[in-house]
């Protein structure tokens, strides 16, 4: 129900019951303006780059913006910014998004909603199919356009791994209802009530907690590879400074 979800929050879909909501008000109170509407809650599908269209990547980033009104110097700068966000290179301006590889093609498409500057963004698993640095450079990229911008941003996922590192806040559906609602550090501490749910904690954190049970003098409830190496280090240099005291 995930994608069912999101498509709601920005009315592509009408709800049956119930109402969406943004800033207090109905969504739907106005149906005329539902357009209105998807320019203030920017979603991006799975596999955007399947919706690319334009000739040039600076042409299909500005579809949405100049479909705004905006001018033509407005549309440049925000071309322009969408591209630092998603790491492109200027250079990719008037080059034809289809001679692309596939991450700069998601880029692209990814660009092209940042540049409507939205209230809210939402995500449709952004980071599908991509290697570890394509995962990087896509959500590394969301995450300074939501600091840069303050925006709000949804992201919907499968992957543990990128949601303890880049979320600040978790919701788990399953059975297309909301079952769990929290931090990262509160959600994966229920790791038993997720795999009942076909989910699971971060790799790192099973690792971490393998090594705790073991007898290291590690937390077993970290989430990301940062704060793994960091309490490793910390560890190593612990055992270090344990090894030159015995020697003297």
């Amino acid at each position: 129900g995930k994608s069912t979800l999101v498509q709601l929050c920005n009315g592509l879909l009408r709800p049956e019951a119930g109402r969406v909501l943004l800033d207090g008000e109905d969504i739907w109170a106005k149906p005329k303006e539902i357009a209105a509407i998807r320019h203030r809650v920017g979603l991006v599908f799975q596999y955007p780059e399947y919706q690319l269209f334009e000739e040039t990547v600076a042409k299909d980033i500005a579809f949405g913006p100049r479909n705004m009104g905006l001018d033509e110097e407005e549309i440049a700068h925000r071309v322009g910014e969408a591209m630092r966000f998603v790491g492109l290179e200027p250079a990719l301006l008037h080059q034809s998004p289809f001679e692309l590889s596939g991450g700069q093609k998601r880029r692209v498409a990814i660009a092209g909603v940042i540049a409507m500057e939205p209230e809210v963004l939402i995500l449709d698993e952004p980071a599908a199919g991509l290697d570890p640095m394509g995962r990087e450079e896509i959500l590394g990229g969301v995450r300074s356009y939501q600091r840069a911008r303050r925006s709000t941003v949804v992201i919907v996922s499968h992957s543990m791994e990128d949601m303890a590192r880049y979320a600040d806040r978790l919701l788990v559906m399953s059975g297309g209802k909301l079952c769990m609602e929290g931090t990262p550090s509160q959600i994966f501490e229920q790791g038993e009530r997720l795999n009942a749910m076909g989910l699971d904690i971060p790799q790192i954190t099973r690792f971490m907690t393998l090594l705790h049970r073991r007898g290291l003098d590690v937390a077993g409830n970290l989430y990301t590879v940062e704060d793994a190496a960091e309490a490793l280090n910390a560890l190593l240099r612990s055992k270090s400074k344990e090894v030159g005291t015995n020697a003297r």
